[in-house]
């Protein structure tokens, strides 16, 4: 069994993107089983220490038993430590595996420092899109929010994915017509992630279309595992794994504004396409095997 920690970049504030937001991600990971039928993952799920000093737990994270860092970066850019960064990216260095997310503008901008897989996520104004092209508004609905923050649709929606290049593990699905992952939640304005250059163990390996303008953009970025570190990926929003995407009636912070959808309850197929996803990086970032689906 692994130990996997399901971590958010903020205080347990009940108005916000909360580590509680994300029960039904712990509880589906949960009940994941191995080849042996034996439960896959022990689950941590913990928001970080109160601000002002470094996380009791991230910061020393490379000196723990956890196998996995599942980190939800929803803090304003003030969330992690220069202490709890250097932890997180030598708990890398030992090969600990490790997703990372956030999603629009500056939310989550903390992470830019961590080894390799902070390099990868680009924000309004930390890392910037190398591609100034993209460095404009995509969702003109929220005007409050600016670039990055693609269009991909409502909360509680479901979104097309396209798998990129040869096809990765984490994206193999048995139970799709097209033996790939097809599907993801959506969000009205998602972040920006990009292959570091000059980084070869990292590539893009999923993309989605701007329901706003019709543009692609990154979803995912894979990290191979080399004397840099483990395994990681980089995902362009928080919002693929949070319970309000997953179904709506979990309710969300006070501050989200957009009306939401629910084309995830009217067809199934696209949050079991979510879950093999999740299933997919649970045991990919793990390097452990997995009972078939």
């Amino acid at each position: 069994m692994q130990n996997l920690l399901l971590q958010t970049t903020i205080e347990g504030d009940p108005d916000d993107w909360n580590i509680s937001r994300f029960s039904h991600l712990k509880a589906f990971l949960e009940g994941l089983r191995d080849d042996d039928g034996q439960p896959a993952f022990r689950v941590t799920a913990r928001n970080r220490d109160p601000l002002g000093k470094a996380d009791a737990v991230l910061a020393r994270l490379h000196e723990s038993d956890f196998h996995q860092l599942w980190l939800f970066a929803v803090d304003t850019g003030d969330g992690l430590t220069e202490e709890d960064c250097d932890g997180i990216s030598q708990f890398r260095q030992r090969g600990g595996g490790m997703l990372v997310t956030r999603d629009h503008m500056d939310l989550g901008s903390s992470i830019c420092t961590l080894g390799g897989v902070g390099a990868a996520h680009h924000f309004h104004t930390r890392n910037p899109d190398p591609d100034p092209s993209r460095c404009c508004v995509d969702d003109r609905d929220t005007t409050y929010i600016s670039w990055p923050n693609y269009h991909s649709g409502a909360n509680g929606d479901f979104q097309h994915v396209q798998s990129v290049g040869d096809v990765h593990p984490v994206l193999r699905d048995p139970h799709s017509d097209a033996g790939v992952i097809r599907y993801l939640p959506a969000h009205p304005h998602e972040g920006a992630v990009g292959a570091p250059p000059g980084d070869e163990t990292s590539r893009v390996i999923l993309q989605g279309r701007s329901q706003a303008t019709g543009r692609e953009f990154n979803l995912a970025v894979a990290f191979e595992q080399s004397d840099q570190g483990g395994r990681a990926i980089a995902q362009s929003t928080f919002h693929h794994f949070a319970d309000y995407n997953w179904d709506t009636a979990a309710g969300c912070p006070s501050f989200v504004s957009e009306a939401p959808g629910d084309g995830m309850i009217r067809f199934p197929e696209a949050l079991r396409s979510t879950r093999q996803y999740v299933r997919n990086v649970a045991f990919w970032l793990g390097g452990v095997h997995e009972r078939p689906a």
